[in-house]
């Protein structure tokens, strides 16, 4: 089924998405802009320059998020480019590697923290100071249900602290007309990556602890199946929007019933 289109949802409006080169995040830059709004596409992977070059009103930007002086520069680009942001969508993250916690190393596990926390912390740390000046906007993180969940402690722990960034930081910046929610993803069906994550299942314990995360990951939905792209950028898209004017300091579940 085809997603539905809001045509004009995102008239005169600036939204800065990360991670958009494939994926969730490349499936909310081209909703946005299907719906009227100019998109600055980011991501470390060069394909994102051919990601927007198919969009109306785009920009696209490389830049390591999991740094804070790629995520200021990204930002600054946006704003420069544009004038101003109206939303900032934090879509970087996910699962490297699947095991037992006890069988990460400490390099592992610093790894996945840096991919799936960092990129949010500092992008929001940059964006604010402009949404601040324009007493406006809005920010989506994208965490996920997997805070529980098997074989995924660190990243885990990643996306808890997302959640947690979410709703403290909704108190802070309500005061100057900014609202800050996420979506908490569960499993979803998506086309290989062109850019893995990760080194992927190798050898067969790998293989087993990975079959693992995705029976639990199904087990628990209670539609008992993965979700789809479509399904995932709507509702980012809805919180993105004025529709969703009242809404701040909320994570939503997007995983068929699972609640993480």
């Amino acid at each position: 089924m085809s997603p539905r289109i809001f045509a004009g949802r995102f008239d005169n409006r600036v939204v800065v998405v990360t991670g958009a080169a494939q994926g969730i995040g490349r499936c909310v830059a081209e909703r946005i802009s299907a719906e009227g709004g100019s998109v600055v596409l980011v991501d470390r992977a060069e394909l994102v320059h051919e990601v927007a070059g198919a969009l109306e009103r785009s920009h696209s930007v490389t830049a390591d998020l999991e740094q804070f002086e790629g995520a200021q520069r990204a930002i600054d680009q946006a704003h420069k480019y544009f004038g101003r942001i109206d939303v900032l969508i934090n879509n970087v993250g996910g699962t490297i590697w699947a095991k037992p916690y006890e069988q990460y190393t400490p390099e592992q596990i610093q790894a996945e923290v840096q991919r799936s926390l960092f990129p949010t912390l500092w992008t929001c740390r940059a964006a604010l100071p402009y949404l601040i000046e324009q007493a406006r906007g809005t920010v989506v993180n994208v965490s996920s249900v997997a805070t529980r969940g098997v074989n995924r402690v660190p990243y885990a722990a990643a996306k808890g602290g997302v959640s947690a960034i979410t709703a403290a930081l909704a108190m802070e910046v309500a005061q100057y007309g900014i609202r800050v929610v996420a979506t908490a993803p569960g499993g979803t069906e998506a086309p290989p990556r062109v850019v893995a994550r990760g080194p992927g299942a190798q050898t067969e314990d790998e293989k087993v602890w990975y079959q693992q995360i995705i029976d639990q990951t199904v087990d628990s939905s209670l539609q008992k199946r993965y979700g789809t792209l479509d399904e995932q950028a709507a509702a980012i898209t809805f919180l993105a929007s004025d529709e969703a004017s009242y809404i701040t300091g909320t994570v939503l579940p997007v995983a068929g019933g699972d609640l993480g």
